[in-house]
C-alpha cells in the first residue's frame, strides 16, 4: 500500500540542492515546491510575490543588520525575531499551513521554508541536507550568476547566513546539523546523480513499506 512520502530538502548555496530537488521529482513523478511555495503564500496573504520574496528566506538578516546589538544582543534579538518581523511571521505561518495541506495531498519533495521542521511530527518524511564544498560552491554560483570570484563569495556568505538566521529562528535547531537533519549528504564527493539515485530507493522503499 503506497503512503504520501514527503521529501525535505535543505541546501548551502551553491550546493545543487535546488537541481537534486527537481530531478528528484521528475524522476519520482512527483511535484516539485520551492519558489512556488512563495507564490503560494503571497495569493493567501493578499501581497505581491515581490513582497513575499522580500520575506522569505531573507528579511531576518536584513533586521539583524539594522538592529542595534548594543541593546541587548544576538541572543535577545533572536528571542524576539517575531516581534520584529511580523510580516515575515505571517508568511511562514501561512507556508507552514500550505506545506502541510500539501503532506496531507500527497507526495511531493520540498525545498528550504524550514519544511523539515514544519514537518516533524508527520511519519511519512525525509529529511535531506545539501551541502558541497567551499570550492564547488563557488565555481558553481560564478557560473550560474555569471560572477566574479570575490563577488560569488559574497554572495556565498550572505544568502547561507540568511538561510541559517531563518531555519534557526523559526525551528530553534541548527541549520545544517546532523541534529537537525536526518540525513547530510555532500554533492562534491556524491555528485548530484548518486544523490538522486540513493534518495529515489529511499522513497521507493518507504513507500512500499
Amino acid at each position: 500500500m503506497t503512503k504520501n512520502t514527503i521529501i525535505t530538502i535543505g541546501r548551502q548555496f551553491g550546493s545543487g540542492g535546488h537541481e537534486i530537488g527537481e530531478l528528484l521529482a521528475k524522476k519520482l513523478g512527483i511535484p516539485f515546491y520551492d519558489r512556488n511555495l512563495v507564490k503560494m503564500a503571497a495569493e493567501e496573504l493578499h501581497i505581491t510575490e515581490e513582497q513575499a520574496e522580500l520575506e522569505d528566506e531573507k528579511k531576518l538578516m536584513s533586521i539583524v543588520s539594522n538592529y542595534n546589538l548594543a541593546m541587548g544582543g544576538y541572543n535577545d534579538f533572536m528571542a524576539n525575531a517575531e516581534f520584529y518581523a511580523p510580516v515575515g511571521r505571517d508568511l511562514y505561518a501561512v507556508q507552514s499551513a500550505i506545506i502541510k495541506k500539501l503532506a496531507q495531498k500527497g507526495s511531493c519533495v520540498i525545498v528550504g521554508r524550514c519544511a523539515d521542521y514544519v514537518l516533524k511530527d508527520y511519519p511519512g518524511c525525509i529529511n535531506v541536507f545539501i551541502c558541497a564544498s567551499k570550492e564547488d560552491r563557488k565555481n558553481r554560483v560564478m557560473d550560474k550568476y555569471h560572477l566574479s570570484e570575490r563577488k560569488a563569495a559574497e554572495k556565498m556568505k550572505k544568502i547561507d547566513r540568511e538561510r541559517k538566521y531563518y531555519y534557526e529562528t523559526y525551528s530553534g535547531k541548527e541549520w545544517g546539523s546532523i541534529q537537525s537533519h536526518q540525513i547530510l549528504m555532500n554533492s562534491s564527493l556524491l555528485g548530484k546523480e548518486k544523490i538522486v539515485e540513493y534518495l529515489a530507493a529511499l522513497y521507493n522503499e518507504q513507500q512500499e513499506e
